[in-house]
């Protein structure tokens, strides 16, 4: 009896164990499936409201774009906003041509379209007159097909268009009615649609001319990278050394410059490709262009140095070379014409100011009545000694050449000096080189001015 009432309580005892397991299972399972439908309902919501937003957003900036074009539309038909002047026009704009090269040569670049590192062929001509860029990935050549694979066409921006310029008279004043209002415009810089050359044939050489500059190597290392790297060229480039005549003389052989070469010339001062006034002689330049098969020449310098860069252009010209000769101008005195700053004018305003401050310490600690005299470089245009003063604000007296100098009188430099220093202390002046050649020359006569002329010419060089 004993032994019966043991076996009965372990399997009631097993029993019960093994339908606490199979709850415990039965509620995990049930657990599990509740939390995986709420994870699968709540990731469905998300997804939804992901969409949601993402279609709102989308049809957010569909209806801003067609608000933004409605509005232009609008406004092109409105005009403007603000006053309409009625006095104030342009009636007629003459534009200040460069000569293309193809009205005397035929074009390599006939329906070559221009476009970053390398170009395509187009089989039909380009529209009459359109500014933005369309791009045109059809291949005719063999050799087209094998470059276009080896880098990826890049497009630029916005390619100028034909008779886009740039106006040189942008401030307008109210005239007469009937009156015509007449505006020049310069032809506005940047890549142009079609390319005259092909860039595969193109042989290109830079020569720096004249004086020092800041920036030259600047110049001299975009100009290279641009020709390899944006317009692909298949040719070399030559650096021309010693000015004009590195053209010719066998004591400085060219040297041929490499986006290797020139990738840390901008932090050099000078030009690596040095310089030299003079020793332009057109036929052996001519000769040398020739021979290298020179398609692009580049000349960095001055008004002379401009000179000869016109008349290189009028040799190749009457000699029936297809040569392009590009002009880039380069003057420390920000003196050349039609160009509102160029590189290097800025770098000597800002060297100028360390030296009028040094000015100031050694005049305001030379007692009594200490006067400093910084002279900046200007032999005929005071540009940077005028700038300098302005960013200085510690000059009391700038002289200039394009203005005469008046000693003595109520608006006399002497007596205004006076007053300064007696109200201060001291004076600071800024003397451009070429101020007052003109007042001294009116003191003498013929013959000096004839005996001391060559002396004071190479002196304000």
């Amino acid at each position: 009896m004993t032994i019966a009432t043991s076996a009965t309580r372990t399997t009631t005892k097993n029993n019960e164990t093994l339908l606490f397991t199979a709850l415990t299972a039965t509620a995990a399972a049930a657990t599990t499936y509740l939390l995986t439908r709420h994870y699968l309902q709540s990731k469905s919501k998300e997804e939804a409201l992901t969409e949601a937003a993402a279609a709102y957003a989308e049809k957010s900036v569909a209806q801003t774009r067609r608000e933004s074009l409605d509005n232009a539309e609008k406004k092109g038909k409105q005009g403007p906003s603000g006053t309409k002047l009625p006095n104030v026009q342009i009636d007629e704009v003459y534009l200040w041509e460069v000569e293309h090269l193809s009205v005397r040569f035929p074009s390599e670049g006939s329906h070559i379209i221009n476009h970053m590192h390398g170009i395509d062929r187009d089989s039909t001509p380009l529209p009459e007159n359109t500014p933005v860029f369309r791009k045109i990935h059809s291949s005719n050549s063999e050799e087209d097909m094998t470059n276009k694979s080896e880098h990826k066409v890049t497009s630029y921006n916005k390619l100028i268009g034909i008779h886009e310029c740039i106006l040189s008279d942008v401030v307008r004043t109210p005239s007469k009615e009937g009156v015509v209002q007449k505006s020049q415009a310069y032809v506005r810089a940047g890549p142009r649609r079609e390319l005259h050359f092909n860039p595969r044939t193109v042989n290109a050489a830079i020569v720096t001319c004249g004086g020092l500059c800041p920036g030259l190597n600047n110049v001299i290392r975009e100009i290279t990278n641009t020709l390899y790297h944006l317009y692909d060229i298949k040719g070399k480039v030559y650096g021309i050394r010693g000015g004009y005549k590195g053209f010719y003389d066998e004591r400085y052989p060219p040297v041929e410059l490499t986006p290797e070469l020139v990738e840390n010339i901008h932090h050099d001062g000078g030009t690596v490709l040095s310089s030299s006034r003079g020793g332009f002689d057109l036929v052996k330049i001519l000769d040398f262009i020739r021979s290298k098969k020179i398609r692009q020449l580049y000349v960095i310098g001055g008004d002379g140095t401009h000179r000869g860069a016109f008349a290189i252009h009028e040799g190749c010209m009457e000699a029936k070379m297809d040569v392009s000769v590009a002009g880039i101008p380069k003057t420390i005195d920000n003196d050349v014409d039609y160009i509102d700053r160029s590189f290097g004018f800025a770098s000597a305003v800002e060297a100028a100011q360390g030296a009028i401050r040094s000015a100031k310490t050694e005049a305001t600690c030379n007692l009594p009545n200490g006067i400093g005299i910084v002279k900046l470089m200007g032999r005929s245009a005071g540009f940077i000694a005028v700038h300098a003063t302005l960013g200085s604000g510690d000059v009391d007296l700038c002289l200039v050449p394009e203005v005469p100098i008046v000693l003595e009188g109520e608006k006399g430099c002497l007596p205004h000096l006076m007053r300064r220093v007696k109200r201060k202390g001291f004076a600071v002046i800024v003397v451009a080189e070429g101020a007052g050649e003109v007042s001294y020359f009116l003191f003498l006569s013929m013959r000096e001015k004839m005996r001391l002329g060559k002396c004071i010419h190479f002196i304000s060089l």
